[in-house]
């Protein structure tokens, strides 16, 4: 026990040695829902440029090793001239100061932990607000914005996307349509500067200095009157620029890069989106593992090409943001203490706008596939879920990866999500994989689950801890199973334990639960891959042997353990791509009857989607058991202008599109038709049905 204890001392004492503590001074954001808990004075963006007399937020921290710090001593090393602020300490590592004058502040950190002392300085700049320029067609003037950029054309394009934007109309339209109770207390998020404790040319000042005050309530003529009579408010009644990047004023004095801060920091979007229970999409993040991204530095370069096997595009929120950009990331010598960016807001959602729902992020040409070549985004239903599996998803496709020699690190990837719900991407052993229709049926896949709102949470007991921008389904403190969704299709259900398989899957005797099942199924593939006959695998003696149906089984385990759901997300395709590589490898278990699987028992023509549509919807339809089926597309007066299908086919849930754009004669808006007619090709049962939808143009 002793030398135990000294080897364990002398690791420690040697890591201390090569990696000494090292300070770092972290900037820190504060959101409304922080200035609540009484801790804070107000809200902060966390970014190093700021406006002048608002308050800053600084901490201390060790990156070089794991000691605590029992001392952290800051101090101004140089302020501009005339300033005189103040550092109030707000607890052992944190200090707050509220700038007096606009200039570069120098901050000195002195940090003691048990194996010495480290210093470090850091720079803030604190600026006044300048607007915009150029919005709603009022000329820019310097010192806005846009004097200088519109003559840039990257600037312009971003200008020309963010002027037709929510943040960019938000005041305009709470002052003409918002309602009776909108007043002066919403101002500080919907436009620039607002801040009536600091004086920074916010639009608070910029509008006494013309003489424009606010008279409630909102109405339609609102907007026009500010623009017409003060026009020089008008660049500053918006979300612009320097809500997101910091005030412009020392900026604009010789465009130095350093004094303005292009960030996707989740305080910057905290500012205003973290205000319980109005506003709590950050407050759901910070409790998703998005929150917590896993930094990976080795997988980026200076010459990447972003394509799976660059793992810095999804393992870091600005490496994403450079994927959607066709741009490349060199994280080679990113340290995770210094550089890790998280999956923030602005990862995802494009705070210039956009035309994508939500402004999400567009991605590269030809980027939408899964490994193996799957196009996802032109799978209608799938809508936002797409930007979802544009990371969750395999790294490797399963037909040229299993012929590749098996290592330590060898299998699909830790997140297969998409592969799974899209029952795409397994490797087969003698024919396709049954799915599920959840691809099909689930409007916005990954989000039309994980974000539906907890209707049924009555009590509020598990507000913002499950669904939204959490992404969970689960609330492990008050066992609440976020089942919202499954309602529609399933009925109501408390927990995954409602589901109960159709069949027992892995042959102990008992029809159990769809995870339980799962995990039988996984348990009986681990005991048949090598070493076999024990309940454990091992990569070493796969890589051995050599043989293309055990890597196989290998790679399908990892694809269906790593998707993480236990079958939830596809049922049907896990089930059996378990089976099939327990058989594959000469595992001994019961066959399950396709009816087991995903046949349906009864005729079904369920509602397109979308509905409205334009220009295209998916139609989905289940059939018992092989039919003749047509499908045809009526107008209002009962004349056919599309047939969509005449054929046999096979049981199961299948789909048609409904395209206008390449119907050869133009449709206009307004009311459709759409029927279904199946015989079985036994003979015993027939099926029609009619459906409207509605073509919106």
């Amino acid at each position: 026990m002793r030398i135990t204890l000294l080897i364990a001392s002398l690791i420690t004492f040697s890591f201390n040695l090569i990696f000494p503590q090292r300070a770092q001074i972290i900037t820190e954001a504060v959101s409304a829902h922080d200035v609540e808990t009484g801790v804070f004075t107000s809200v902060s963006s966390g970014l190093d440029v700021v406006p002048n007399e608002t308050y800053i937020y600084l901490s201390a921290r060790n990156i070089g090793n794991d000691d605590e710090i029992t001392s952290s001593v800051f101090e101004f090393v140089s302020t501009p001239a005339g300033s005189n602020p103040v550092l109030e300490t707000i607890n052992s590592t944190w200090v707050q100061f509220r700038p007096d004058a606009t200039g570069e502040y120098i901050i000195k950190l002195t940090i003691t932990t048990g194996s010495g002392m480290d210093d470090t300085t850091k720079t803030i700049y604190v600026s006044n607000f300048v607007g915009v320029g150029n919005f709603e067609g009022i000329p820019a003037q310097y010192p806005n914005c846009m004097i200088c950029h519109q003559n840039t054309e990257r600037f312009v394009e971003i200008f020309d996307r963010w002027k037709v934007s929510g943040h960019a109309n938000f005041f305009k339209r709470m002052v003409t349509s918002g309602p009776p109770s909108y007043s002066t207390e919403c101002m500080s998020c919907h436009t620039i500067g607002y801040n009536p404790e600091a004086d920074n040319n916010g639009f608070d000042e910029v509008a006494a200095e013309l003489g424009w005050t606010w008279q409630p309530p909102p109405n339609p003529g609102k907007w026009d009157t500010l623009k017409t009579q003060f026009p020089g408010l008008v660049n500053f009644a918006a979300i612009g620029c320097e809500n997101c990047q910091g005030p412009g004023s020392e900026h604009t004095e010789g465009a130095d890069p350093n004094k303005i801060d292009i960030s996707i920091k989740s305080g910057v979007c905290a500012q205003c989106h973290n205000e319980p229970p109005r506003h709590n999409e950050v407050v759901q993040w910070e409790k998703s593992l998005h929150s917590e991204a896993v930094f990976e530095r080795a997988s980026g370069s200076n010459a990447n090409t972003n394509n799976l096997d660059d793992c810095i595009r999804c393992h870091d929120g600005q490496g994403y943001v450079n994927f959607t950009k066709g741009l490349t990331t060199d994280a080679r010598t990113w340290t995770e203490e210094e550089n890790a960016s998280r999956i923030t807001c602005a990862t995802c959602h494009d705070p210039h706008g956009n035309t994508n729902t939500a402004s999400l992020r567009f991605r590269p040409e030809g980027s939408d596939t899964l490994a193996n070549g799957y196009q996802y985004t032109e799978l209608h239903a799938l809508g936002t879920g797409a930007t979802c599996i544009d990371c969750h998803k395999a790294r490797k496709n399963n037909e040229t990866y299993v012929q590749t020699t098996v290592d330590r690190r060898w299998g699909p990837h830790l997140s297969t999500q998409g592969d799974v719900f899209l029952g795409m991407n397994a490797a087969e052993f003698d024919r396709p994989y049954f799915t599920s229709p959840h691809k099909f049926a689930v409007q916005d896949g990954c989000n039309g689950c994980h974000m539906t709102e907890a209707v049924s949470d009555t009590n509020n007991e598990n507000w913002n801890e499950v669904s939204g921008h959490t992404w969970k389904l689960y609330n492990e403190e008050t066992d609440y199973y976020h089942t919202e969704k499954c309602i529609d299709c399933h009925g109501p259900k408390t927990s995954w334990e409602d589901f109960t398989a159709k069949s027992d899957y892995d042959d102990d005797g008992t029809a159990e639960s769809i995870p339980d099942e799962i995990d039988g199924l996984l348990q009986l593939l681990r005991i048949n891959l090598p070493p076999s006959g024990i309940d454990s695998i091992s990569w070493e003696m796969i890589s051995d042997s050599n043989d293309i149906n055990i890597k196989k089984a290998y790679f399908n385990y990892q694809l269906i353990l790593n998707d993480g759901s236990k079958g939830m997300h596809n049922t049907a395709f896990a089930v059996d791509v378990l089976i099939k590589s327990i058989q594959g490898i000469g595992g001994q278990i019961t066959s399950v009857d396709e009816s087991e699987q995903n046949i349906p028992e009864e005729f079904k023509l369920s509602q397109n989607y979308p509905n409205p549509f334009n220009p295209s919807t998916t139609i989905i339809y289940s059939l018992p058991s092989e039919s003749h089926v047509k499908i045809n597309v009526y107008n209002i007066n009962g004349e056919i202008v599309k047939e969509l299908l005449n054929s046999i086919v096979g049981a199961g849930v299948h789909t048609v599109i409904f395209d206008t754009e390449n119907n050869r004669a133009a449709l206009s808006s307004g009311i459709y038709f759409y029927s279904i007619d199946a015989s079985e090709t036994s003979g015993e049962r027939s099926f029609r049905q009619v459906k409207k939808m509605i073509l919106l143009k």
